[in-house]
């Protein structure tokens, strides 16, 4: 049922990478990227791109300003993702550090309140504050706004999403993907956004008459903002490089707050060699867990607290509930694969409903169904609390901008999705029950309208082949250091023929294997997660990443398998 995947080297441009002290491959690697000077490989805050560039960033500022001045009360509403976990952490954190003294946060519940600034979830607050901001969700919260400010609060919307035809009707907006903005990223994730308003509250503060060496380090929350940008799936364009790249440094050393210190010791992993993967692989799915079936703010709450011990028994919920996650998600995904043998394999983009599903796990089905597949993927399931209705999540590949799909879908079917939202690679959406195999048709349509068939051919992208000698520790730590890799700037995969030594199963039927390369390399280990087969071939063609073993104890080579077939 997977796709057939071939192999294609990523192209070097005509200049090489110029930085100094590289290793050659690492340089070739960088070059294959784009980046091609000291800057572009190790991207600093210093170059970050002006708050003064976003728009509307002055009428938010003002808001803030005056709140803190006021000593009124702020409620920050975040969103039930990683994502907005950390802006939400981040803004209450940031926020008490600028002075605020009558700071405090909501967090919609999935299944209760829906989607970011409901009109649920103003109806469930007490008491309503003087200032409301949202974080990482508000863009298309008509409604919710409109009843904050019934209610009698201001309302500021920060958020990254793409707005739909028309904005909320809040006292400000702040999003670098309205139309016009002139902040040179589109890639700032809802975390990103938050950061770049707590720089523009500070200078702002300064300019009033505020002491630069009596200012707040607001770099000190930067462990936040790489998690909850690494989590989201932006692209790592230079700009969020360098907040992640900033990010990672802190945790390395020492310096991240309890809460994070507290996520790596449950995951197993280490914060002094801490990448992108552990956060996006590891620190991330723990924090989403609670979203998907319990109550974010227990994320929210460990990365807010200041106590290591009490973080670690917050985190160690947070670690329960995403095992029983995976359980969950097991079930689901062969359920999917059953429904698989019928007509929807064929389509362009795939649409799937099943009336058991949970809709707090669907997303992460429909990206294991688009990884094995290679096509756009949306999984539905009942909502909760709302008879006859549906919740899904579609999951894009590369080239297909999938929240343009949805639009595409509105506009030519006005009615037919309740609501949508989203970026180019994920978005969520509801309807009616009855309309899921109308919609499953038009998904299909939508995606060929926007996608060629070459598109839907999967390649892997590799940066070549490796010399016997390069198979070493000192090279696979600099493309460990050498991140942050993630969206848009691949982490470096290499390909090679091999001979299969011997292998066996381990785990949950994973591989580990002893290779050599063809025609003369060195013997190496290899592990395989998630096999495609019951065995290896004797002779393959593998994509690989090069990676450290750091079973107990000890660094030892490894690659890590993401493809093989035979040679």
């Amino acid at each position: 049922m997977a796709a057939l995947i071939g192999y294609r080297r990523r192209p070097l441009p005509e200049s090489a990478c110029a930085a100094a002290g590289l290793h050659p491959l690492l340089a070739r690697v960088y070059a294959a990227r784009g980046a091609l000077d000291e800057t572009a490989v190790r991207p600093r805050l210093q170059a970050l791109h002006p708050p003064h560039l976003l728009g509307s960033i002055d009428a938010a500022v003002a808001l803030v300003c005056d709140a803190l001045a006021r000593e009124a009360s702020i409620l920050i509403v975040g969103d039930y993702d990683c994502d907005g976990a950390t802006a939400t952490a981040l803004a209450v954190r940031g926020l008490r550090r600028l002075g605020a003294r009558h700071v405090d946060y909501a967090v919609p519940h999935r299944l209760r309140h829906g989607y970011g600034l409901s009109p649920a979830l103003v109806d469930s607050l007490q008491r309503m504050p003087d200032l409301l901001i949202t974080v990482d969700n508000g863009i298309a919260a008509h409604a919710g706004v409109a009843a904050a400010r019934a209610r009698g609060a201001r309302v500021l919307v920060t958020d990254h999403h793409l707005p739909g035809t028309g904005l909320p009707p809040a006292d400000a907006v702040l999003d670098p993907n309205l139309p016009g903005d002139r902040f040179p990223s589109k890639a700032l994730a809802g975390v990103g956004v938050m950061f770049y308003l707590l720089l523009a509250v500070r200078a702002a503060l300064r300019g009033q008459g505020g002491s630069a060496a009596e200012e707040p380090d607001l770099a000190g929350l930067l462990d936040l903002v790489a998690l909850g940008t690494v989590a989201d799936l932006v692209p790592l364009d230079g700009n969020n490089r360098a907040l992640v790249r900033a990010g990672l440094a802190r945790m390395r050393s020492g310096h991240a707050c309890a809460g994070v210190g507290a996520l790596f010791t449950v995951s197993g992993r280490d914060p002094r060699v801490a990448t992108a993967a552990d956060l996006g692989y590891a620190l991330a799915p723990r924090i989403n867990a609670a979203g998907r079936l319990e109550d974010m703010r227990i994320g929210i709450e460990c990365l807010l607290s200041d106590d290591a011990q009490h973080a670690l028994a917050l985190a160690a919920r947070l670690h329960a509930i995403n095992a029983d996650r995976r359980q969950l998600q097991a079930g689901m995904l062969d359920a999917a694969l059953a429904l698989l043998d019928g007509p929807a394999a064929t389509r362009a983009g795939i649409a799937l409903f099943h009336h058991d599903w949970h809709e707090g796990v669907v997303g992460l089905v429909a990206s294991r169904l688009k990884e094995r597949l290679h096509r756009p993927v949306l999984a539905c399931a009942p909502a909760a609390g709302a008879a006859g209705e549906l919740r899904g999540s579609a999951r894009s590949i590369a080239g297909l901008h999938v929240r343009d799909v949805l639009a595409d879908i509105d506009a030519a079917h006005p009615g037919l999705l309740l609501r949508y939202g989203g970026h180019a690679m994920a978005a969520g959406l509801s309807l009616r029950a009855r309309d899921f195999e109308r919609l499953a048709a038009l998904f299909d349509q939508a995606v060929h309208a926007r996608l060629g068939e070459d598109a839907l051919d999967p390649q892997l992208l590799t940066d070549g082949e490796l010399e016997p000698e390069e198979y070493s520790l000192e090279l696979a730590r600099a493309l460990r250091d050498g991140g942050p890799w993630g969206q848009g700037f691949a982490e470096p995969l290499f390909e090679g023929r091999f001979d299969c030594l011997n292998w066996r199963v381990i785990g949950a039927g994973h591989w580990r294997l002893r290779l050599r390369p063809l025609p003369d390399g060195p013997e190496l280990d290899a592990v395989q997660f998630d096999p495609e087969g019951s065995a290896p071939p004797p002779r393959l063609r593998a994509a690989y990443r090069l990676a450290i073993d750091t079973w107990q104890g000890g660094e030892r080579l490894q690659l890590l398998l993401q493809h093989c077939m035979p040679a």
